[in-house]
């Protein structure tokens, strides 16, 4: 594939670029997943809403800039390589949102995008259970429907953002008969609602990028539910398609940490002349996967633009990025050596601006999660061999 961009496209990058230049902080906030940080970051989003970057390819009139799927692969390359803020509502923003637009009614539009799209509100993902983890159709949660509310109970754990977020999205079983992925109803919840109580829970980090949620006799609105009653694995699995194959992580995330591993490759070898030789193999071959990644991306978005659909190759995606981002990380941290133990707040590596040293460690704390979330890479393979490849069960 030879990527060749129309002259409105190297435009669009253009002020994509100038923008990002002229607003990214000049320090990196503090981590959204603390108190402080989770406002800085919504005070950036609000920044970028205001400058008409949130969420470039939603319509205007949600808060998004009208462009295409192409563009915004172009406005991530350049948001990575301005070394901008991480996108503290992209449970929202990348799952949900696309969504609404894809399944929600006109009244659901215009009542949540724009506030996602400026971060008002903050969105926490509410899937896995203690019993229903990779597992989703293993679903206990309930929502009965009461007149014109679901009465909710039971509990959500894990949820991404939920510390802090102000609303929930998630599924409940609303058939007490049904059984695995039937009776599902995919409902929108406001984590301040009467019967619902947040109890975040620490990462490795020790900091609060979870939570468990308890449900109590909490009662929603009928209006608050996306999709038909009994639908909601529908609904979720086009949440999920947005997850692992083409949202979620956009390929600028993992170019951008290919080109850092690159520099810090450069770096220690000049340093160190008797490196290891197959590091160097090693650094190349992610930095080919990871332009390779962008490379099926592209191609995935002119499926899209042609009409397309994000099928079961979504789970090729996702084993691909996540285990790719494993591997970057592990080589960083070989590189480094005793100094890949450092924490995010030891001082910058070297006077070629790599980065420090703890930004890597606390990378790789992070890419140890991705085989797991989105649905563990388990069950993505039984995903390709079953509807990609046609192999029978067990």
């Amino acid at each position: 594939m030879e990527l060749v961009y129309t002259p409105q496209q190297e435009a669009f990058r253009k002020e994509v670029r100038a923008w990002l230049e002229a607003n990214v902080p000049a320090e990196p906030l503090s981590s959204f997943d603390t108190a402080d940080g989770f406002e800085a970051h919504r005070g950036w989003e609000k920044k970028l809403h205001a400058g008409g970057w949130a969420m470039v390819p939603w319509p205007v009139e949600y808060g998004g800039r009208g462009a295409d799927l192409l563009e915004w692969l172009i406005f991530e390359e350049e948001y990575y390589r301005a070394g901008a803020p991480g996108r503290v509502n992209q449970n929202g923003i990348f799952l949900l949102g696309p969504t609404i637009m894809e399944v929600g009614t006109p009244g659901q539009k215009a009542r949540y995008l724009p506030k996602m799209a400026s971060s008002e509100e903050v969105w926490a993902q509410g899937w896995s259970e203690p019993n229903a983890g990779s597992d989703m159709a293993n679903i206990q949660a309930t929502a009965f429907r009461d007149g014109d509310h679901y009465v909710l109970n039971g509990q959500k754990t894990w949820a991404s953002r939920g510390a802090y977020a102000h609303w929930l999205f998630g599924m409940f079983r609303s058939d007490p008969d049904s059984s695995r992925h039937h009776g599902l109803t995919f409902l929108l919840a406001p984590l301040d609602a009467p019967g619902i109580t947040v109890r975040p829970i620490q990462k490795l980090n020790g900091k609060a990028a979870f939570a468990e949620i308890f449900f109590d006799d909490a009662r929603v609105p009928v209006e608050n539910r996306l999709g038909e009653e009994g639908e909601g694995w529908k609904v979720a699995m086009a949440t999920a398609g947005f997850e692992r194959g083409l949202m979620l992580r956009s390929p600028a995330r993992f170019q951008s940490t290919a080109h850092k591993l690159v520099a810090l490759y450069r770096e220690t070898a000049a340093r160190e002349p008797a490196l290891d030789p197959g590091l160097r193999e090693r650094v190349a071959t992610c930095w080919v996967e990871a332009e390779a990644y962008a490379l099926n991306t592209y191609q995935t978005v002119s499926r899209l633009l042609a009409g397309g659909r994000i099928g079961a190759e979504a789970s090729l995606n996702k084993i691909f990025w996540s285990e790719l981002d494993v591997a970057m990380h592990e080589i960083a941290l070989e590189l480094l050596g005793p100094r890949g133990e450092l924490l995010a707040s030891a001082p910058a590596l070297g006077a070629g601006g790599v980065g420090g040293a703890g930004d890597w460690l606390d990378g790789y704390l992070f890419a140890l999660s991705g085989p797991i979330y989105a649905g563990t890479n388990e069950i993505q393979r039984n995903i390709i061999a079953e509807r990609i490849l046609g192999l029978p069960r067990k």
